[in-house]
């Protein structure tokens, strides 16, 4: 008489991040390196001025959020890493089609990359598979991108610390927190669709 043997579904793997689920090794990890670096340079185009602030919104911090936790720690910060490099030699794909390093809002690059290797740190450990660990995720890498980008743009222009505060984070928030309600359908759902979220 057969038998049949009923398998029960994978466990999820907290140690494995997106990207890891793409076949493939060294090439792999190059093409999604330079992926995630012309990501962000793209969503940097997508910039809308604030009255009275020098910071424009982007859709560069969702961007690099986003690298950090689908590419995880090592591969986040390559990639940002790139990104800051490459638009310090020249290349105008920062904010508003600028480029080099000293601008006003280059704290902010500075901020991101740092941000995306803590965010991808937390992907590993489950950050990304569920709604609330997500917004937990993206609310600490905001926090992060505006702890080294507020302080820099203060000592950038010579405003005071309030001042910079009150340009270069408050207006920012609801539209922080938009994007983090995107992130927060997007990678869970990501995660289920592949079968290995929890």
């Amino acid at each position: 008489m057969a038998t049949t043997t009923v398998t029960a579904p994978a466990a999820p793997r907290t140690g494995q991040v997106l990207a890891d689920l793409v076949p493939g090794a060294r090439t792999r990890d190059i093409a999604l390196v330079l992926g995630g670096a012309a990501l962000t340079g793209v969503a940097a185009q997508i910039a809308v001025p604030v009255p009275g602030s020098p910071v424009p919104v982007t859709g560069q911090t969702f961007a690099a959020l986003l690298v950090g936790t689908s590419l995880g720690a090592r591969r986040g910060f390559l990639s940002l890493g790139l990104y800051a490099l490459i638009g310090m030699a020249g290349m105008p794909w920062f904010a508003n089609s600028t480029s080099g390093a000293g601008g006003a809002t280059f704290g902010y690059v500075l901020g991101m990359l740092l941000a995306s290797t803590v965010v991808g740190a937390l992907a590993r450990r489950g950050g990304d598979r569920s709604v609330l660990r997500t917004a937990g995720t993206m609310v600490l890498g905001s926090a992060i991108i505006y702890a080294v980008g507020v302080p820099y743009l203060a000592a950038s222009t010579g405003m005071s610390l309030n001042q910079a505060v009150a340009v270069g984070l408050t207006p920012f928030l609801f539209g922080d927190a938009l994007k983090a309600a995107l992130a927060m359908g997007a990678l869970p759902t990501a995660w289920k669709f592949v079968g290995r979220g929890k």
